[in-house]
């Protein structure tokens, strides 16, 4: 299971680390965005890079929110 890979001690403890990886994914948006806005990243990689992160972000939203309806 996903909770094994990332060693988490708990339930809690899981959703924490996975709110710490969605803190990091919106942190990546914001710097894509800068790279994007500075012309170091052409607009074809922008949107392939910030579809990949929006993605992300809503996998860690979906798990963080399952996660917080289970109680182990």
């Amino acid at each position: 299971m996903l909770e094994k890979l990332i060693k988490a001690e708990s339930n809690p403890d899981f959703i924490h680390k996975l709110a710490i990886a969605q803190k990091e994914a919106n942190e990546a948006e914001y710097w894509i965005e800068l790279l994007y806005q500075s012309e170091y990243l052409d607009k074809q990689q922008y949107e392939s890079i910030f579809q990949d992160i929006t993605e992300i972000r809503k996998l860690l939203t979906s798990i963080i929110k399952t996660s917080k309806l289970k109680k182990t």
